[in-house]
């Protein structure tokens, strides 16, 4: 059987659909799995075992469907379900096919009127009822992080002395929409509940100037709202590739990080997660899958979700989601 699964963005909701995709080659006897994506992500499958071809949409949409047809495809699972994919789907003709359910009245519901109707489902499990009429099962596992092997981050060569494999916390400072990031000032907060635990900032490249603040701060400990004890922080934002960040959250002790794609990858690994939500909200069903974590929140505030996305700034102006968290607590030793 061959099967085709869609979705094109992001690198969060790819990282989410691998339980899917390893399902259906694992469970499917001789299973031909080909996955649809943009070139930006092909990265996350060059090494996993269980995507046998990727189809990425270089050029136009024709261009793709013409590919896709010669392949002759059994069943499609449509893991995006937006007008793209639809789309792709009817060029296919007589190839069945499901997507999976975006419940997007219940977000707007919970949005709108903060009125929650949203299934207490995790969107992998959303994801599989999509692949439900091929019989695939749930596994019991996680998600699927594959690392090339030249990918490996040697943590005494690349960090600074003092930085160990599995003492250093790994904290990712970015996110797509400004809404769901800490602002500079709470993150330096953090770093200071942190110490002295060696801390390693991760992101990419627009995030790189925010994390040199952050240095520049603890190089000036006078700037700092109280004389934390003295705490190693690196700046690796836009300094590694994103397998290499995702071999640096792999070998930390723990990770925090936004509601963010840096946030499902170090989930893969297991890892534990404090994961910190402004805008959004873990009832959307997209907090860490399987691997013990901890929701940051500010609960009770009427504003908030806001949107199912985010936004370049707070509607409201206050941006309590963020401004407000606690970050007083006992993170591990």
């Amino acid at each position: 059987m061959k099967i085709l699964v869609l979705r094109f963005s992001s690198i969060g909701d790819i990282v989410l659909t691998t339980p899917v995709v390893r399902q259906l080659k694992t469970q499917l006897p001789g299973a031909q799995v080909h996955f649809a994506t943009k070139p930006a992500f092909a990265k996350l499958f060059e090494a996993s075992p269980y995507v046998d071809k990727l189809h990425l949409l270089s050029g136009s949409l024709g261009e793709l469907v013409r590919e896709l047809r010669a392949e002759r495809f059994d069943f499609i699972v449509d893991l995006h379900n937006n007008l793209r994919t639809r789309l792709i789907r009817l060029q296919l003709p007589g190839v069945p096919g499901q997507a999976f359910d975006k419940l997007n009245w219940q977000k707007y519901l919970l949005v709108r009127f903060n009125i929650n109707r949203l299934p207490p489902l995790h969107i992998v499990d959303r994801y599989r009822m999509a692949a439900a009429p091929l019989g695939i099962k749930d596994d019991g596992e996680g998600l699927d992080y594959f690392i090339p092997p030249a990918q490996e981050v040697d943590v005494a060569a690349a960090l600074p002395p003092g930085f160990r494999l599995g003492h250093y916390v790994a904290v990712a400072i970015g996110a797509q929409h400004a809404t769901k990031r800490l602002p500079p000032e709470k993150l330096i907060e953090l770093v200071q509940r942190l110490a002295p635990r060696p801390v390693v900032l991760l992101g990419g490249p627009e995030d790189e100037s925010t994390g040199h603040v952050m240095e520049l701060a603890f190089q000036n400990p006078s700037s700092l709202t109280s004389s934390p004890t003295q705490s190693p922080i690196y700046n690796g934002c836009g300094k590694f590739s994103l397998h290499q960040s995702a071999s640096l959250l792999r070998q930390a002790k723990f990770v925090v990080s936004h509601d963010t794609g840096l946030m499902h990858i170090a989930s893969a690994f297991k890892k534990q997660i404090f994961s910190v939500w402004g805008n959004t909200v873990p009832q959307f069903g997209m907090y860490p899958y399987r691997t013990r974590f901890e929701a940051l929140e500010v609960l009770g505030l009427p504003c908030r979700p806001c949107s199912k996305i985010g936004f370049a700034q707070c509607p409201q102006g206050h941006f309590k989601c963020m401004r407000e968290q606690d970050l007083a607590r006992d993170w591990p030793g």
